[in-house]
């Protein structure tokens, strides 16, 4: 984990990588639990005979939105900021997902400060870079750009 001691060092990484996440499973359960939550049960991805005869690889894959709401334990894991009276999701731009993300894969974020810009009162809004990448995948499940409002 890098930890910034204040917003002008996270200003003074932009444009380069902070870190790379520990890997994430994507269970079975992981994307039943979403499926529920979200009301999207669709059976591409909860429905695991039907997959395993009518899927490429036989398996169900997990929702995109499972895949970007990983996002805040990706970044968080990577990145600290000392003296932060709270952080608040602000937005995203840009996501793509680019490759399926099967049941039972493991995902990791590479997190990178995009941009940075100074929000008053006391704050800092971040555009962080994140790549959500799948162990042995050729291609990132997905990209986005993430924007935190971070106070101090």
């Amino acid at each position: 984990m890098r930890v910034f001691g204040d917003f002008n060092e996270i200003k003074s990484a932009i444009g380069t990588e902070i870190g790379v996440s520990d890997w994430v499973e994507v269970s079975q359960d992981r994307i039943n639990q979403f499926a529920e939550a979200t009301c999207d049960e669709q059976w591409i991805h909860v429905d695991q005979e039907r997959a395993s005869k009518e899927m490429p690889g036989g398996k169900t894959i997990a929702h995109g939105l499972l895949s970007l709401a990983l996002a805040p334990l990706f970044i968080r894991s990577v990145i600290g900021l000392k003296g932060l009276r709270n952080t608040l999701n602000y937005g995203a731009d840009r996501i793509r997902y680019l490759a399926p993300v099967p049941a039972g894969s493991k995902l990791r974020g590479r997190v990178t400060v995009a941009e940075a810009e100074d929000v008053p009162p006391d704050g800092l809004r971040v555009n962080y870079h994140l790549v959500i990448e799948i162990e042995g995948g050729k291609k990132p499940a997905c990209v986005a750009e993430l924007i935190a409002l971070h106070y101090r």
